[in-house]
């Protein structure tokens, strides 16, 4: 409400200087504008026009605000190389750098040129590090190593075909066993590898050197069946 009077009695002001200037009795240099203080809206448009100081030519300006003479040395930044004021602004160094090591984990930059603070020396594999060259396996069937490159060389088992017919998965083993040793079917019968079995009153069998998966060759005896009277 109060800024709405204001506003009114500006107009009202306005008006009434506007009728003096069209009767001749006031002129223009008369009136004293500071008499009347200038909305918060006027304020605040005055104050984007203010002008700063422009040290082109004359001095450089680092990144805090400090200012620096021609021909002085300074640092513009937190990592930026020493440079030297003139007149066409800051020329600053430009060493050749160390490269970075591969391996770095950790860079800082808090001069000119970057340092590694941390190289890497462990392996990392499935969330877990390693240190180098150190062995595991992190399954039955894989054996691993971490190389001195940070990575890790793994090798898959390759199991050897199991010599009988029932092979077996033994905890924390890779490749099957044969627990019975080696055997073949000899029909639906499982006879172990190496000697005759006499599978039935008839018949004599025996599995095949090195071929367990064939069936067992079987040749048939004088039948010893029961006699009648």
């Amino acid at each position: 409400m109060e800024k709405l009077r204001r506003g009114m009695a500006l107009h009202i002001h306005e008006a009434c200087i506007l009728l003096l200037l069209i009767s001749g009795l006031v002129t223009p240099a008369a009136i004293n504008h500071e008499d009347y203080p200038a909305d918060e809206g006027d304020q605040t448009s005055s104050n984007d026009n203010l002008i700063f100081d422009d040290y082109r030519g004359k001095g450089c300006v680092d990144d805090s605000g400090f200012v620096y003479k021609l021909g002085e040395r300074f640092f513009p930044g937190h990592s930026n190389c020493p440079c030297v004021c003139t007149e066409d602004g800051p020329v600053c160094d430009q060493p050749e750098c160390p490269k970075i090591h591969p391996k770095c984990t950790k860079v800082e930059h808090n001069g000119c040129c970057p340092e590694c603070k941390e190289v890497k020396n462990f392996c990392e594999y499935h969330g877990k590090n390693y240190k180098i060259l150190e062995e595991f396996k992190p399954s039955p069937c894989e054996w691993c190593r971490c190389e001195p490159s940070n990575e890790v060389h793994c090798v898959v088992a390759d199991c050897a075909v199991p010599e009988c017919v029932n092979p077996v998965y033994e905890p924390e083993q890779c490749c099957p066993v044969c627990k019975n040793g080696p055997n073949c079917f000899a029909g639906t019968t499982i006879i172990p590898a190496g000697i005759e079995v006499k599978v039935d009153e008839c018949n004599i069998c025996h599995c095949h050197n090195g071929d367990w998966w064939k069936p067992a060759q079987c040749s048939k005896r004088e039948c010893q069946g029961k006699q009648t009277a």
